[in-house]
């Protein structure tokens, strides 16, 4: 069995129904009457201006970061072609770019868990956005030389560890504001940035290019931007308190303690719902990030071939960037919310689900959205040249499908993992998907395409090339149908699994209480020992509906 521990609580810390009485020990029932706010020790310190909407506030903030994250990642897709001339490198070193700010990324995701899991994240947040901030301007002063190309690729990497504090911890900051039903929204609110920051890359990063003549300044964009997000992190994010909003909703009745961190990872992989759609999720952001780094160059050679010439002007270039960061935009919105809308009926069984309720809903949602995206790539690739307008509307497709399980993942990440171990299976999870899916994808589709294309430097030789390299695309996909199937077989053990560990730290705090209050009536001699009463562990309990509509208020 896994060891979880409980802390014991501290004295005037509210417990379900239980506050502080004096003498020791320190606990009493809670009547309307007597009970007071809680002064339990958390990070935030306790303080009334986290009141009714400032949770809201938080998690605005939390997204414009998130927001600027994408949107930083694909200003560089937007100028690669300006990039490329100006390094004079060929598909496969543009396609490390990528995969350099990835493998940065990917070493401190699981650093980045593990303080999450333990410090205070709000300046885990403030140090890694200040880096970030720096490494962007800093890469845009690297010289035009192809010698000193590392010197970009090194910046370009660095930025990763500013993104990795960021991207690791904050869905676990919004799981310790909200529960049930909410909380899923407000992560769809926040994944939201991931189309609508990857689309806004493309077109910002290629239209501040053309108005400027220089795509350096297509990339400091975010870096300004940057500065203005590390200020509203310092003066307005707090610190939620770990567990806390399950810990109201009477779903943990304790403080958890961070258990060792091989514990963790035991843990972790004893856990088949997590690696099996940890591993369909990795799957697909390798189709996802293959895609939006070489569909726009893919469709400009494709516009190059139909002209006969070798390049196409940079107002061209523009348009076909701006078309595609729109339909990335709008498709990416609409497919997390798509995504989550249904996964969220269905798992409750409201509406045409009413007959089909399941706790596997998540898992089928991430694997529907990949099996859709299969046929619609396959469609938009093969038609890029002859056929431009059906090819948007199946990318456009593609694009939606495959935002399904942005905020659907995490939420089935959320239902099976204990609070304290949470920052470090998002951390694990984002190492693996961005290492084998879009930190690897770019250089593994440009060398592929460099191997086909050979001597061939003409447009029609890079379109066919490139064209013929996103099949490897089509089998991740069928990969992650299945791993994401395999989920939805073990979800209902490891469901049973996490309410289990939930309940034994629900009632270890009950019958603790139980004793503690009998000692005090002992002890005191009351002769109103009879109007204590506890509360059975179901009554600690709330309803699904309670659970739904619950927020924690902070």
């Amino acid at each position: 069995m896994v060891r979880n521990k409980v802390a014991p609580v501290e004295d005037g810390a509210k417990v379900q129904q239980f506050t502080e009485v004096q003498p020791p020990p320190p606990y009493s029932i809670d009547s309307p009457e007597n009970r007071t706010p809680s002064n339990s020790q958390s990070t935030t310190g306790s303080t009334s201006e986290f009141q009714g909407c400032w949770t809201i506030v938080v998690v605005s903030i939390l997204f414009i970061i998130n927001l600027l994250n994408y949107m930083d990642r694909y200003t560089i897709a937007g100028v690669l072609d300006d990039v490329q001339k100006y390094y004079d490198i060929s598909d496969a070193w543009a396609g490390l770019i990528q995969t350099t700010f990835m493998v940065f990324f990917i070493i401190f995701s699981p650093i980045c868990g593990f303080l999450g899991d333990r410090y205070n994240r709000k300046w885990i947040f403030v140090v890694g956005i200040a880096i970030w901030v720096s490494a962007v301007f800093a890469s845009t002063f690297a010289p035009a030389d192809a010698s000193k190309f590392w010197l970009f690729l090194l910046f370009r990497g660095i930025v990763g560890i500013g993104e990795a504090s960021y991207a690791i911890i904050s869905p676990t900051v919004i799981a310790d504001m909200f529960t049930g039903v909410l909380r899923s929204r407000m992560l769809m609110v926040f994944y939201f940035a991931i189309p609508f920051g990857c689309g806004l890359g493309f077109v910002v990063g290629s239209a501040v290019d053309s108005w400027t003549g220089q795509w350096q300044w297509g990339v400091r964009v975010t870096g300004v931007l940057g500065l203005v997000c590390l200020g509203l992190i310092i003066f307005f994010v707090r610190e939620p308190e770990r567990g806390k909003a399950e810990r109201e909703k009477g779903e943990i009745a304790a403080s958890t303690e961070a258990t060792s961190y091989l514990d963790d990872m035991k843990d972790l992989l004893s856990n088949a719902t997590y690696v099996t759609s940890s591993l369909g999720y990795t799957a697909t952001v390798f189709m996802v990030g293959t895609l939006a780094w070489w569909a726009p160059i893919t469709i400009q050679y494709a516009e190059a071939a139909r002209q006969n010439v070798t390049d196409i002007s940079k107002g061209e270039k523009a348009q076909i960037n701006l078309v595609f960061g729109a339909i990335t935009c709008v498709g990416g919105v609409l497919g997390v919310a798509v995504g989550t809308v249904i996964s969220n009926m269905w798992s409750r069984g409201v509406g045409p689900f009413k007959c089909i309720q399941t706790i596997r809903a998540d898992a089928l949602i991430c694997a529907i959205g990949a099996a859709i995206c299969i046929p619609t790539l396959v469609l938009a690739i093969q038609n890029i040249e002859d056929n431009m307008g059906f090819a948007w509307v199946m990318l456009f497709i593609c694009i939606v499908a495959s935002s399904f399980n942005w905020a659907t993942n995490v939420d089935l990440l959320l239902s099976v993992v204990v609070p304290q171990r949470r920052s470090s299976a998002s951390s694990w999870q984002i190492l693996i998907s961005h290492m084998f899916g879009d930190a690897s994808g770019p250089y593994i589709l440009g060398l592929i395409s460099d191997a086909i294309r050979g001597n061939d430097n003409s447009a029609q030789g890079h379109y066919k090339s490139l064209v013929t390299s996103f099949w490897l695309c089509v089998g991740t996909l069928v990969l992650s149908v299945i791993l994401f199937g395999i989920s939805a077989i073990t979800i209902t053990k490891d469901r049973a699994r996490f309410n289990e560990i939930m309940c034994k730290c629900l009632s270890s705090l009950y019958f603790s209480n139980f004793y503690m209050i009998t000692f005090s009536v002992a002890q005191k001699g009351s002769d109103d020992s009879s109007a204590v009463s506890l509360p059975t562990i179901t009554e600690a309990t709330k309803t699904e509906d309670e659970d739904n509509s619950h927020v924690q208020h902070m």
